[in-house]
């Protein structure tokens, strides 16, 4: 049965099927939320009064003790009866899109790095997200969901696109990098995820930085692409951080923002080969030897957790005030079906 949640005056019915941040998310009502795993915490909220079920949420991300002071993974629990909700930070009635289900036709599958392809998915009707956000594909013939970040801009609402990274034995990546065809149709979630621009009226044109680790250039494409054609003067330097030359991609779409914006540029960075062209050593510490200060600025960084984090010191150690550094750290690598 149905039962009924509250957060800041706004209830809604959360089926036995959904947890709690869906059922609020699928009302267009926000709320906090990254991984949708259970593994990141963002979602954390007070339960006020009511009782939920705590499902599936790991006792490292939301411990006993959390449990037992009313706390929940609102990706993770479900009410079990009338019960009311509190945001734990001071941010509440900031605007979503809201969650839904889509069916997408996929209308290309491009090789475009070692291990890495861009997938084009077609949608008979537009999908409302902020530049940034991701979404979830349910692989076929399984049960399994995937996140992807999309690489566009708000406006290219039709034609999502996804970077997709080769992880054997995966069950995204067995299909994805095998018997995916053109035409063949997927069921599609979203958006997701608090990794975005903001609103117009909230961007202030500030300096950017943005740091990709592999395929975490996806989200800083069109997170770039929106700050500059909002303000196209801004100064915003993207760093792309692979292994090798062979993970590199879409040098030219860089290049072509770096023609057309005065003040874009960008910089590749091998950690395991030097090569001319390229800046050889971490992305963060290219960033460190590059900028004095970062006072003022926002900063962007998507891709492994070791590298987020590494990037979040070197934002603070240039001076970046915290409120202004924005992450998204890489879910758990693409593992089989259970």
């Amino acid at each position: 049965m149905p039962a009924a949640i509250s957060v800041a005056g706004r209830r809604v019915e959360c089926t036995e099927d959904q947890s709690i941040l869906e059922a609020f998310l699928r009302a267009g009502i926000w709320m906090p939320n990254s991984c949708n795993q259970g593994t990141c915490g963002t979602c954390k909220l007070q339960v006020v009064c009511g009782e939920v079920d705590h499902r599936e949420s790991p006792l490292d991300t939301l411990t006993a003790e959390e449990r037992a002071a009313g706390l929940a993974l609102a990706c993770q629990a479900r009410p079990l009866a009338e019960t009311e909700v509190a945001l734990r930070g001071s941010e509440t009635g900031r605007t979503t899109h809201v969650l839904r289900d889509l069916t997408a036709t996929i209308i290309a599958v491009e090789e475009i790095a070692r291990d890495t392809r861009r997938v084009l998915l077609g949608l008979e009707e537009p999908l409302a997200f902020s530049a940034g956000q991701y979404v979830e594909l349910l692989v076929p013939g399984t049960s399994e969901r995937r996140p992807y970040s999309l690489a566009n801009t708000a406006e290219e609402d039709k034609v999502l696109e996804l970077h997709v990274r080769r992880v054997p034995g995966g069950v995204a990546s067995e299909w994805l990098f095998g018997p995916v065809r053109v035409g063949d149709r997927v069921e599609v979630r979203g958006p997701l995820g608090d990794f975005h621009v903001p609103d117009a009226d909230q961007d202030a044109g500030e300096p950017m930085v943005l740091i990709g680790g592999g395929t975490g250039l996806a989200p800083l494409l069109g997170i770039a692409r929106t700050a500059l054609e909002r303000h196209p003067d801004r100064v915003v330097v993207l760093y792309h951080g692979v292994r090798v030359e062979a993970d590199l991609y879409d040098a030219d779409r860089l290049e072509e923002l770096a023609a057309g914006y005065p003040g874009f540029s960008y910089v590749t960075v091998l950690s395991r080969e030097s090569v001319p062209g390229h800046r050889n050593g971490y992305a963060p510490d290219a960033f460190v030897e590059d900028v004095a200060s970062a006072r003022g600025w926002s900063g962007w960084l998507c891709g492994p957790p070791p590298m987020v984090e590494a990037g979040v010191k070197a934002f603070k150690r240039r001076r970046m005030a915290p409120r202004l550094i924005h992450r998204e750290k890489f879910a758990a690598a693409d593992a089989p079906a259970p």
